[in-house]
Protein backbone atom coordinates (compact mmCIF):
# COMPACT_ATOMS: atom_id res chain seq x y z
CA UNK A 1 0.00 0.00 0.00
CA UNK A 2 1.55 3.30 -1.12
CA UNK A 3 1.74 6.15 1.34
CA UNK A 4 -0.52 9.10 0.59
CA UNK A 5 1.29 12.19 -0.62
CA UNK A 6 0.69 15.16 1.70
CA UNK A 7 -1.75 17.97 1.01
CA UNK A 8 -0.70 20.39 3.75
CA UNK A 9 2.64 21.49 2.36
CA UNK A 10 4.15 24.89 3.20
CA UNK A 11 3.06 26.30 -0.15
CA UNK A 12 -0.49 24.93 0.14
CA UNK A 13 -0.89 26.40 3.63
CA UNK A 14 0.36 29.80 2.46
CA UNK A 15 -1.83 29.92 -0.67
CA UNK A 16 -4.85 28.98 1.49
CA UNK A 17 -4.14 31.70 4.06
CA UNK A 18 -3.51 34.32 1.36
CA UNK A 19 -6.77 33.33 -0.35
CA UNK A 20 -8.63 33.58 2.94
CA UNK A 21 -7.45 37.18 3.48
CA UNK A 22 -8.30 38.12 -0.13
CA UNK A 23 -11.86 36.85 0.26
CA UNK A 24 -12.24 38.40 3.72
CA UNK A 25 -11.50 41.80 2.18
CA UNK A 26 -13.72 41.03 -0.85
CA UNK A 27 -16.77 40.10 1.24
CA UNK A 28 -16.11 42.88 3.76
CA UNK A 29 -16.09 45.47 0.97
CA UNK A 30 -19.12 43.84 -0.66
CA UNK A 31 -20.97 44.52 2.59
CA UNK A 32 -19.44 47.90 3.42
CA UNK A 33 -19.23 49.76 0.10
CA UNK A 34 -23.00 50.28 -0.42
CA UNK A 35 -23.27 51.67 3.13
CA UNK A 36 -20.18 53.84 2.53
CA UNK A 37 -21.66 55.29 -0.67
CA UNK A 38 -24.83 56.32 1.14
CA UNK A 39 -23.31 57.48 4.45
CA UNK A 40 -20.05 59.22 3.53
CA UNK A 41 -20.40 63.01 3.39
CA UNK A 42 -18.33 63.41 0.22
CA UNK A 43 -20.38 60.77 -1.60
CA UNK A 44 -23.99 61.21 -0.46
CA UNK A 45 -24.99 58.50 -2.91
CA UNK A 46 -28.26 56.64 -3.34
CA UNK A 47 -28.97 52.97 -2.82
CA UNK A 48 -28.86 52.54 -6.61
CA UNK A 49 -25.38 54.08 -6.76
CA UNK A 50 -24.32 51.74 -3.96
CA UNK A 51 -25.52 48.85 -6.11
CA UNK A 52 -23.53 50.15 -9.08
CA UNK A 53 -20.40 50.25 -6.89
CA UNK A 54 -20.92 46.53 -6.20
CA UNK A 55 -21.81 45.47 -9.74
CA UNK A 56 -19.00 47.37 -11.50
CA UNK A 57 -16.49 45.32 -9.49
CA UNK A 58 -18.13 42.08 -10.66
CA UNK A 59 -18.27 43.28 -14.29
CA UNK A 60 -14.51 43.89 -14.47
CA UNK A 61 -13.85 40.60 -12.64
CA UNK A 62 -15.94 38.60 -15.11
CA UNK A 63 -14.28 40.27 -18.14
CA UNK A 64 -10.82 39.56 -16.73
CA UNK A 65 -11.61 35.86 -16.17
CA UNK A 66 -11.51 35.27 -19.93
CA UNK A 67 -7.96 36.65 -20.21
CA UNK A 68 -6.57 35.13 -17.00
CA UNK A 69 -5.59 31.74 -18.44
CA UNK A 70 -3.69 33.36 -21.33
CA UNK A 71 -1.84 35.66 -18.92
CA UNK A 72 -0.85 32.77 -16.63
CA UNK A 73 0.37 30.73 -19.58
CA UNK A 74 2.47 33.61 -20.91
CA UNK A 75 4.06 34.91 -17.69
CA UNK A 76 3.91 31.96 -15.25
CA UNK A 77 1.69 31.37 -12.24
CA UNK A 78 4.03 32.42 -9.45
CA UNK A 79 4.93 35.78 -11.06
CA UNK A 80 1.26 36.56 -11.65
CA UNK A 81 0.38 35.45 -8.10
CA UNK A 82 2.88 37.89 -6.56
CA UNK A 83 1.88 40.73 -8.88
CA UNK A 84 -1.87 40.24 -8.51
CA UNK A 85 -1.80 39.91 -4.70
CA UNK A 86 0.36 43.04 -4.51
CA UNK A 87 -1.98 45.01 -6.79
CA UNK A 88 -5.05 43.74 -4.95
CA UNK A 89 -3.45 44.94 -1.69
CA UNK A 90 -2.55 48.35 -3.17
CA UNK A 91 -6.09 48.71 -4.56
CA UNK A 92 -7.47 47.93 -1.10
CA UNK A 93 -5.32 50.68 0.42
CA UNK A 94 -6.55 53.20 -2.17
CA UNK A 95 -10.07 53.11 -0.69
CA UNK A 96 -8.58 55.38 2.02
CA UNK A 97 -8.50 58.17 -0.59
CA UNK A 98 -11.70 57.34 -2.53
CA UNK A 99 -14.11 59.85 -0.96
CA UNK A 100 -15.91 60.90 -4.17
CA UNK A 101 -18.25 58.75 -6.26
CA UNK A 102 -16.46 58.73 -9.64
CA UNK A 103 -12.99 57.88 -8.21
CA UNK A 104 -14.62 55.19 -6.07
CA UNK A 105 -16.33 53.60 -9.10
CA UNK A 106 -13.08 53.69 -11.08
CA UNK A 107 -11.28 52.08 -8.14
CA UNK A 108 -13.95 49.38 -7.88
CA UNK A 109 -13.50 48.53 -11.57
CA UNK A 110 -9.69 48.47 -11.18
CA UNK A 111 -9.94 46.38 -7.99
CA UNK A 112 -12.19 43.84 -9.72
CA UNK A 113 -9.52 43.20 -12.37
CA UNK A 114 -6.96 42.15 -9.75
CA UNK A 115 -9.51 40.16 -7.74
CA UNK A 116 -10.30 38.16 -10.86
CA UNK A 117 -6.65 37.52 -11.68
CA UNK A 118 -5.53 36.68 -8.14
CA UNK A 119 -8.39 34.27 -7.44
CA UNK A 120 -7.85 32.52 -10.79
CA UNK A 121 -4.11 32.05 -10.30
CA UNK A 122 -4.51 31.08 -6.62
CA UNK A 123 -7.09 28.41 -7.51
CA UNK A 124 -4.89 27.06 -10.30
CA UNK A 125 -1.84 26.93 -8.01
CA UNK A 126 -3.83 25.18 -5.26
CA UNK A 127 -4.91 22.54 -7.80
CA UNK A 128 -1.30 22.08 -8.94
CA UNK A 129 -0.01 21.73 -5.37
CA UNK A 130 -2.48 19.00 -4.42
CA UNK A 131 -1.60 15.39 -5.41
CA UNK A 132 -3.89 14.47 -8.34
CA UNK A 133 -5.24 11.41 -6.53
CA UNK A 134 -6.31 13.64 -3.60
CA UNK A 135 -7.52 16.64 -5.59
CA UNK A 136 -11.13 16.48 -4.40
CA UNK A 137 -10.03 16.40 -0.78
CA UNK A 138 -7.36 19.08 -1.24
CA UNK A 139 -9.53 21.56 -3.12
CA UNK A 140 -12.24 20.89 -0.55
CA UNK A 141 -9.86 22.09 2.16
CA UNK A 142 -8.79 25.03 -0.02
CA UNK A 143 -12.44 25.97 -0.51
CA UNK A 144 -12.81 26.36 3.25
CA UNK A 145 -10.81 29.60 2.96
CA UNK A 146 -13.50 31.11 0.72
CA UNK A 147 -16.39 29.75 2.78
CA UNK A 148 -15.00 31.04 6.08
CA UNK A 149 -14.45 34.45 4.51
CA UNK A 150 -18.19 34.64 3.76
CA UNK A 151 -18.64 34.85 7.55
CA UNK A 152 -15.48 36.69 8.58
CA UNK A 153 -15.62 39.50 5.99
CA UNK A 154 -19.14 40.84 6.65
CA UNK A 155 -18.69 40.26 10.40
CA UNK A 156 -15.52 42.37 10.42
CA UNK A 157 -17.09 45.13 8.32
CA UNK A 158 -20.34 45.35 10.28
CA UNK A 159 -18.58 45.12 13.65
CA UNK A 160 -16.22 48.03 12.87
CA UNK A 161 -18.63 50.25 10.91
CA UNK A 162 -20.66 51.70 13.83
CA UNK A 163 -17.58 52.59 15.89
CA UNK A 164 -14.72 53.36 13.50
CA UNK A 165 -14.25 55.88 10.67
CA UNK A 166 -14.44 54.40 7.17
CA UNK A 167 -10.86 55.44 6.38
CA UNK A 168 -9.64 53.53 9.45
CA UNK A 169 -11.59 50.44 8.35
CA UNK A 170 -9.99 50.64 4.89
CA UNK A 171 -6.60 50.91 6.62
CA UNK A 172 -7.37 47.70 8.55
CA UNK A 173 -8.27 45.97 5.27
CA UNK A 174 -4.96 47.16 3.80
CA UNK A 175 -3.03 45.67 6.73
CA UNK A 176 -4.88 42.37 6.28
CA UNK A 177 -3.84 42.31 2.63
CA UNK A 178 -0.25 43.11 3.53
CA UNK A 179 -0.21 39.86 5.54
CA UNK A 180 -1.83 38.07 2.59
CA UNK A 181 0.95 39.34 0.33
CA UNK A 182 3.63 38.08 2.72
CA UNK A 183 2.04 34.61 2.66
CA UNK A 184 2.00 34.64 -1.16
CA UNK A 185 5.77 35.25 -1.21
CA UNK A 186 6.32 31.81 0.37
CA UNK A 187 4.33 29.92 -2.26
CA UNK A 188 6.35 27.75 -4.65
CA UNK A 189 4.77 25.97 -7.60
CA UNK A 190 6.06 23.79 -10.41
CA UNK A 191 5.47 25.54 -13.72
CA UNK A 192 4.53 23.63 -16.87
CA UNK A 193 6.08 25.60 -19.73
CA UNK A 194 4.53 25.28 -23.17
CA UNK A 195 6.85 24.71 -26.10
CA UNK A 196 7.30 27.95 -28.01
CA UNK A 197 5.85 27.99 -31.48
CA UNK A 198 5.70 30.52 -34.26
CA UNK A 199 3.58 33.56 -33.62
CA UNK A 200 -0.08 32.87 -34.29
CA UNK A 201 -3.38 34.66 -34.04
CA UNK A 202 -5.31 34.44 -30.82
CA UNK A 203 -7.78 31.58 -30.74
CA UNK A 204 -10.92 30.75 -28.75
CA UNK A 205 -8.84 28.34 -26.63
CA UNK A 206 -6.66 31.22 -25.44
CA UNK A 207 -9.63 32.59 -23.50
CA UNK A 208 -11.85 29.58 -22.82
CA UNK A 209 -11.09 25.99 -21.82
CA UNK A 210 -13.63 24.12 -23.92
CA UNK A 211 -13.28 20.89 -21.93
CA UNK A 212 -14.32 22.76 -18.79
CA UNK A 213 -17.37 24.50 -20.26
CA UNK A 214 -19.92 21.71 -19.60
CA UNK A 215 -19.28 21.43 -15.85
CA UNK A 216 -18.78 25.20 -15.63
CA UNK A 217 -22.31 25.61 -16.98
CA UNK A 218 -23.60 23.53 -14.05
CA UNK A 219 -21.63 25.83 -11.73
CA UNK A 220 -23.33 28.81 -13.41
CA UNK A 221 -26.81 27.52 -12.54
CA UNK A 222 -25.83 26.63 -8.96
CA UNK A 223 -24.28 30.08 -8.35
CA UNK A 224 -27.36 31.72 -9.93
CA UNK A 225 -29.48 30.03 -7.25
CA UNK A 226 -26.96 30.80 -4.49
CA UNK A 227 -27.14 34.51 -5.37
CA UNK A 228 -30.55 34.48 -3.65
CA UNK A 229 -28.82 33.59 -0.38
CA UNK A 230 -26.00 36.13 -0.30
CA UNK A 231 -28.13 38.93 -1.75
CA UNK A 232 -31.53 38.59 -0.11
CA UNK A 233 -31.20 36.57 3.11
CA UNK A 234 -30.91 39.69 5.31
CA UNK A 235 -33.84 41.40 3.56
CA UNK A 236 -35.97 38.25 3.86
CA UNK A 237 -35.06 37.84 7.54
CA UNK A 238 -35.95 41.49 8.22
CA UNK A 239 -39.36 40.99 6.60
CA UNK A 240 -39.92 38.08 9.02
CA UNK A 241 -38.74 40.08 12.05
CA UNK A 242 -35.64 37.86 12.32
CA UNK A 243 -32.89 40.32 11.36
CA UNK A 244 -30.85 39.66 14.53
CA UNK A 245 -30.92 35.93 13.83
CA UNK A 246 -29.77 36.54 10.24
CA UNK A 247 -26.33 37.59 11.52
CA UNK A 248 -25.84 34.00 12.72
CA UNK A 249 -27.10 32.41 9.48
CA UNK A 250 -23.66 32.24 7.88
CA UNK A 251 -22.00 31.25 11.17
CA UNK A 252 -24.19 28.12 11.28
CA UNK A 253 -23.57 27.71 7.54
CA UNK A 254 -19.78 27.72 8.08
CA UNK A 255 -19.87 25.33 11.03
CA UNK A 256 -22.01 22.81 9.11
CA UNK A 257 -19.74 23.09 6.07
CA UNK A 258 -16.58 22.57 8.17
CA UNK A 259 -18.01 19.44 9.78
CA UNK A 260 -18.56 17.61 6.48
CA UNK A 261 -15.78 19.01 4.25
CA UNK A 262 -13.06 16.45 5.21
CA UNK A 263 -15.46 13.53 4.64
CA UNK A 264 -16.90 14.79 1.35
CA UNK A 265 -13.44 15.50 -0.09
CA UNK A 266 -12.28 11.96 0.59
CA UNK A 267 -15.52 10.49 -0.76
CA UNK A 268 -15.11 12.53 -3.95
CA UNK A 269 -11.65 11.04 -4.54
CA UNK A 270 -12.46 7.46 -3.55
CA UNK A 271 -16.05 6.97 -4.78
CA UNK A 272 -16.42 9.58 -7.51
CA UNK A 273 -18.22 12.94 -7.80
CA UNK A 274 -21.82 11.66 -7.95
CA UNK A 275 -21.81 10.37 -4.37
CA UNK A 276 -20.97 13.90 -3.19
CA UNK A 277 -22.66 16.21 -5.70
CA UNK A 278 -26.12 14.60 -5.93
CA UNK A 279 -26.76 14.36 -2.14
CA UNK A 280 -25.32 17.87 -1.70
CA UNK A 281 -27.75 19.26 -4.30
CA UNK A 282 -30.65 17.50 -2.55
CA UNK A 283 -29.62 18.93 0.85
CA UNK A 284 -29.20 22.40 -0.73
CA UNK A 285 -32.71 22.10 -2.17
CA UNK A 286 -34.11 21.07 1.23
CA UNK A 287 -32.37 24.09 2.77
CA UNK A 288 -34.06 26.39 0.24
CA UNK A 289 -37.40 24.66 0.88
CA UNK A 290 -36.92 25.18 4.60
CA UNK A 291 -36.22 28.87 3.96
CA UNK A 292 -39.47 29.23 2.06
CA UNK A 293 -41.43 28.00 5.11
CA UNK A 294 -39.31 29.78 7.74
CA UNK A 295 -41.24 31.64 10.43
CA UNK A 296 -38.93 31.38 13.47
CA UNK A 297 -35.29 31.78 14.44
CA UNK A 298 -34.62 28.06 14.76
CA UNK A 299 -36.00 27.41 11.26
CA UNK A 300 -33.80 30.15 9.80
CA UNK A 301 -30.71 28.67 11.48
CA UNK A 302 -31.69 25.14 10.42
CA UNK A 303 -31.92 26.43 6.86
CA UNK A 304 -28.44 27.93 7.22
CA UNK A 305 -27.08 24.57 8.36
CA UNK A 306 -28.70 22.74 5.44
CA UNK A 307 -27.45 25.30 2.91
CA UNK A 308 -23.95 24.99 4.42
CA UNK A 309 -24.05 21.18 4.21
CA UNK A 310 -25.31 21.30 0.63
CA UNK A 311 -23.95 24.30 -1.23
CA UNK A 312 -20.76 24.45 0.87
CA UNK A 313 -19.65 21.19 -0.75
CA UNK A 314 -20.78 21.95 -4.30
CA UNK A 315 -18.38 24.79 -5.20
CA UNK A 316 -15.12 22.87 -4.55
CA UNK A 317 -16.60 19.74 -6.13
CA UNK A 318 -17.46 21.49 -9.40
CA UNK A 319 -14.15 23.36 -9.37
CA UNK A 320 -12.34 20.03 -9.04
CA UNK A 321 -14.31 18.53 -11.94
CA UNK A 322 -13.57 21.62 -14.05
CA UNK A 323 -9.82 21.30 -13.49
CA UNK A 324 -9.81 17.52 -13.97
CA UNK A 325 -11.53 17.94 -17.34
CA UNK A 326 -8.60 19.96 -18.72
CA UNK A 327 -4.98 19.06 -19.44
CA UNK A 328 -2.61 19.74 -16.54
CA UNK A 329 -0.89 22.71 -18.18
CA UNK A 330 -4.34 24.27 -18.77
CA UNK A 331 -5.32 24.49 -15.09
CA UNK A 332 -5.22 28.30 -15.29
CA UNK A 333 -7.56 28.36 -18.29
CA UNK A 334 -9.85 25.82 -16.60
CA UNK A 335 -10.01 27.83 -13.38
CA UNK A 336 -10.62 31.09 -15.26
CA UNK A 337 -13.37 29.54 -17.40
CA UNK A 338 -15.09 27.98 -14.39
CA UNK A 339 -15.11 31.17 -12.34
CA UNK A 340 -16.13 33.32 -15.32
CA UNK A 341 -19.38 31.35 -15.51
CA UNK A 342 -19.67 31.06 -11.72
CA UNK A 343 -19.30 34.84 -11.23
CA UNK A 344 -21.73 35.46 -14.08
CA UNK A 345 -24.30 33.29 -12.31
CA UNK A 346 -23.90 35.31 -9.11
CA UNK A 347 -24.16 38.65 -10.93
CA UNK A 348 -27.18 37.68 -13.05
CA UNK A 349 -28.87 35.97 -10.11
CA UNK A 350 -28.57 39.07 -7.93
CA UNK A 351 -30.30 41.16 -10.61
CA UNK A 352 -32.88 38.78 -12.06
CA UNK A 353 -33.91 37.08 -8.82
CA UNK A 354 -34.45 40.49 -7.25
CA UNK A 355 -37.04 41.20 -9.94
CA UNK A 356 -38.61 37.75 -9.43
CA UNK A 357 -38.75 38.31 -5.65
CA UNK A 358 -40.57 41.59 -6.22
CA UNK A 359 -43.21 39.66 -8.15
CA UNK A 360 -43.44 36.39 -6.19
CA UNK A 361 -42.21 37.40 -2.73
CA UNK A 362 -39.13 35.91 -1.06
CA UNK A 363 -40.90 32.87 0.38
CA UNK A 364 -42.19 31.75 -3.01
CA UNK A 365 -38.84 32.61 -4.62
CA UNK A 366 -37.01 30.14 -2.37
CA UNK A 367 -39.70 27.53 -3.04
CA UNK A 368 -39.20 27.84 -6.80
CA UNK A 369 -35.41 27.75 -6.41
CA UNK A 370 -35.61 24.56 -4.33
CA UNK A 371 -37.23 22.76 -7.26
CA UNK A 372 -34.77 24.44 -9.64
CA UNK A 373 -31.86 22.76 -7.81
CA UNK A 374 -33.54 19.37 -8.32
CA UNK A 375 -33.73 20.17 -12.04
CA UNK A 376 -30.00 21.05 -11.98
CA UNK A 377 -29.27 17.49 -10.74
CA UNK A 378 -30.77 16.07 -13.95
CA UNK A 379 -28.83 18.60 -16.02
CA UNK A 380 -25.60 17.62 -14.20
CA UNK A 381 -26.23 13.90 -14.87
CA UNK A 382 -26.92 14.62 -18.54
CA UNK A 383 -23.66 16.61 -18.79
CA UNK A 384 -21.61 13.87 -17.10
CA UNK A 385 -23.15 11.06 -19.20
CA UNK A 386 -22.51 13.04 -22.37
CA UNK A 387 -18.89 13.58 -21.30
CA UNK A 388 -18.38 9.86 -20.61
CA UNK A 389 -19.86 8.98 -24.01
CA UNK A 390 -17.50 11.36 -25.79
CA UNK A 391 -14.49 9.84 -23.97
CA UNK A 392 -15.39 6.26 -24.94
Amino acid sequence: MTEKRPIWTKSFINISISTFFIFVVFYALLTLVPIYVIDEDGLNGSAAEGGIAVSIFLVSAIIMRFFAGLILEKFGKRKILILSVLMFAISTGLYFFANELVPLLLLRFFHGIWFSLVTTVAGAIAADLVPPERRGEGLGYYGIAMNLAVVAGPFLALTLQPYVAYQTIFLVFGIIMAVGFLCALFVRVEEHPIAKTEKRKLAFSDFIEKKTLPVASVGFFISFVYASIITFISVYAESLGLLQTASFFFVVYAVAMLLVRPLTGRLFDSKGPDIVIIPSCIIFAIGLLSLSFTHSSWMLLLSGALVGLGYGTLLPSFQTLAIQAADKHRSGHATGTFFALYDSGLALGAVLLGAVAGFLGYSNLYLVLAFSVIAIIFYYKWIMNKQKTSEN
